[in-house]
């Protein structure tokens, strides 16, 4: 399949990568980001998909890339719901933040919603890919079930 350039992925990923920056790594959250167990690979996909996507968007994505960084970023929202939200609020607390309590707190509160935007925005993402992958393979088998890491995708963003 040729590199994806289709308008709704691109969209996607930009309100992605915007949700992602302004409301899960923001000053307030990303110290406690960084103490969840992740390697550095999956450090880096994400931020290929939150951060670095305009590289792409003109020349577009591969396909198998764009999966690998779902993939990453469904990892971080698994591992955030278990070790992040049951005690955001007291870890939170114990990062020095000088004077923005209330901004501190107002990020402790929404982390939970705004993850799930995240997880939401992600398997849309994904749910697109899956449809164009479909559509470009005749001859052979999608992209998609080809990819054992995938296989959790969807169970993994839509959990509540």
């Amino acid at each position: 399949m040729d590199r994806i350039k289709d308008s709704i992925v691109i969209r996607l990923i930009e309100q992605i990568g915007k949700h992602y920056q302004a409301n899960i790594s923001n000053r307030f959250i990303r110290p406690l980001l960084l103490q969840l167990q992740l390697d550095k690979n999956t450090w880096d996909q994400i931020e290929l998909l939150t951060e670095k996507a305009d590289i792409f968007s003109y020349q577009g994505f591969h396909l198998d890339e764009l999966y690998r960084q779902i993939a990453a970023c469904a990892r971080f929202v698994e591992v955030a719901r278990s070790g992040l939200i049951p005690n955001i609020r007291s870890k939170l607390a114990a990062v020095p933040s000088g004077s923005d309590k209330i901004l501190r707190e107002m990020a402790a509160s929404n982390f939970v919603s705004n993850l799930q935007v995240f997880a939401d925005l992600l398997n849309d993402l994904y749910e697109n890919l899956v449809s164009l992958d479909k559509q470009g393979s005749t001859k052979k088998p999608p992209v998609y079930s080809q990819m054992p890491e995938l296989s959790n995708v969807s169970r993994i963003l839509t959990s509540r």
